[in-house]
């Protein structure tokens, strides 16, 4: 599957969350923690070549995903393949077993509303609150609109760039984007 997306950068997730309602988002998924841990070769391959293999934790489930390299186009575009798995530490030892090991941690507090037959989540994060749209280009820029929004305000980065971006611009070192590491 392809998947396609834009985030839109909030002031705050009251913002975010009225934003999202006015423009239609009927509330389908409540507020959860969510942790994922990102894996890569010793010699950071997968990065160097834009794909991602990414173990998600959240309350009641775990799921296993691989991203392919972003291709062009007005959104965010990727081959996205996904599994629920039932038991995330398995699915780790597994993973470091061929070779893999963990190479960042994040965390966001995310909903999920549906508008228009896309999916569309307010995400807070420890380096700012997000909503983020998955689905086709001309859905997304029509829902980006009735956010009060243009394709000008498109962020395309994925969250570790975003995080790797916001470290810079405060002259930190970057680890692990937790709500933990961001408090200092």
């Amino acid at each position: 599957m392809i998947e396609q997306e834009i985030k839109l950068a909030f002031d705050s997730v009251e913002a975010a969350r009225q934003a999202v309602t006015t423009a239609g988002g009927r509330l389908v998924v409540a507020r959860r923690l969510i942790r994922d841990q990102l894996f890569d070769t010793p010699d950071r391959r997968l990065g160097a070549s834009d794909r991602t293999c990414r173990l998600r934790r959240e309350a009641d489930q775990a799921i296993l995903t691989f991203k392919g390299p972003t291709l062009p186009g007005p959104v965010k575009r990727r081959e996205e393949t996904e599994t629920v798995v039932n038991d995330a530490d398995a699915v780790s030892t597994v993973l470091a077993g061929l070779g893999f090991e963990p190479t960042f941690r994040s965390e966001k507090y995310r909903e999920e509303y549906a508008i228009a037959g896309a999916e569309v989540t307010v995400d807070e994060t420890p380096v700012g609150v997000f909503v983020e749209i998955e689905g086709t280009p001309e859905t997304i820029e029509a829902i980006t609109r009735a956010l009060g929004r243009t394709p000008a305000d498109y962020r395309l980065e994925s969250y570790p760039r975003l995080y790797m971006a916001w470290c810079a611009a405060r002259g930190r070192t970057p680890t692990h984007m937790t709500f933990e590491s961001t408090s200092a």
